[in-house]
C-alpha cells in the first residue's frame, strides 16, 4: 500500500515538473526600453512586435528576439578629404535607436547587429560627402554649419533603414601633419610680420619726434636771436644773473659749503 502512494507521489511530481518546464519554456519577458520580434519555424518572422510584460509562446515552434529601442551611443571615425584635398580626421557620435514598428524589417532584411552593418557605412558615406565641399579653413570656422549638415543628411539616409538619429556631433576634427606644419608656419610668419609692422611704427613715431624737437630747437634759436638783436647784451647779462642765482640755490643747499667774507681774514691772530 505504501509503494503504491509513493509510487503515486514520484509520477505526480514528475507530471508537475514536466508541466512547469512546458510552461516555463512558453514564457519569456520583454524588459524596459525593449521590444520583441516573433519567429515563427513554419511561417517565419512575424509582423507584430511585442511590448513590454511577459507573454506566451509555442514552445519549439516559436522563437522571440530581443531589440533594444533605447538610444545608444556610438562613436564612427572616418578619414576623409577636404575641398582642398586636405586629409581630415572626423569622429562622429551618434545616439541612434531603431523605430519599433519597424523591427520585423529590420530583423529580416539586415538582422540582429544593424548598427554595426548600417551606422559605419552610411556615416563614410555621408561624411566624405559633405566634408567634401568644404576647404579646410572652412571646417574649422564653419564648424557649426558642417555638422548640422551632417546631421541633416544622415538623419534622412538612416531613416531608410528604419532607424532613428537622436543626436549627431562632430566630437573629433584634425588634419594631417602638412596642413597642421603649414598652419603653424603662417601663424609665424604673422607674428613677425606684427612685429616688423611694430617696429617701423616705432621708427616713424622716433622720426616725427626728433622732427618737432629740431623745429622747436630751431624756432628757440631764432627767438634767442631776435632778442640779442633787439636788447644787445642786456639778454646775456640777465642769463648770466639767473644762472648765478640758481648755482647759489644749489651750493646754499649744501652741508660741505662754507662762506667766507671778502677781504677779511678769518685766521686767529696768533702771537708771533
Amino acid at each position: 500500500m505504501a509503494a503504491k502512494v509513493f509510487e503515486s507521489i514520484g509520477k505526480f511530481g514528475l507530471a508537475l515538473a514536466v508541466a512547469g518546464g512546458v510552461v516555463n519554456s512558453a514564457l519569456y519577458n520583454v524588459d524596459a526600453g525593449h521590444r520583441a520580434v516573433i519567429f515563427d519555424r513554419f511561417r517565419g518572422v512575424q509582423d507584430i512586435v511585442i511590448g513590454e510584460g511577459t507573454h506566451f509562446l509555442i514552445p519549439w515552434v516559436q522563437k522571440p528576439i530581443i531589440f533594444d529601442c533605447r538610444s545608444r551611443p556610438r562613436n564612427v571615425p572616418v578619414i576623409t578629404g577636404s575641398k582642398d584635398l586636405q586629409n581630415v580626421n572626423i569622429t562622429l557620435r551618434i545616439l541612434f535607436r531603431p523605430v519599433a514598428s519597424q523591427l520585423p524589417r529590420i530583423f529580416t532584411s539586415i538582422g540582429e547587429d544593424y548598427d554595426e552593418r548600417v551606422l559605419p557605412s552610411i556615416t563614410t558615406e555621408i561624411l566624405k560627402s559633405v566634408v567634401a565641399r568644404f576647404d579646410a579653413g572652412e571646417l574649422i570656422t564653419q564648424r557649426e554649419l558642417v555638422s548640422r549638415q551632417v546631421s541633416d543628411d544622415l538623419t534622412e539616409r538612416a531613416a531608410t533603414f528604419g532607424l532613428i538619429l537622436d543626436d549627431v556631433s562632430l566630437t573629433h576634427l584634425t588634419f594631417g601633419k602638412e596642413f597642421t606644419e603649414a598652419v603653424e608656419a603662417k601663424q609665424v610668419a604673422q607674428q613677425e610680420a606684427e612685429r616688423a609692422r611694430f617696429v617701423v611704427e616705432k621708427a616713424e613715431q622716433q622720426k616725427k619726434a626728433a622732427i618737432i624737437s629740431a623745429e622747436g630747437d630751431s624756432k628757440a634759436a631764432e627767438l634767442i636771436a631776435n632778442s640779442l638783436a633787439t636788447a644787445g647784451d642786456g639778454l646775456i647779462e640777465l642769463r648770466k644773473l639767473e644762472a648765478a642765482e640758481d648755482i647759489a640755490y644749489q651750493l646754499a643747499r649744501s652741508r660741505n659749503i662754507t662762506y667766507l667774507p671778502h677781504g677779511q681774514s678769518v685766521l686767529l691772530q696768533l702771537p708771533q
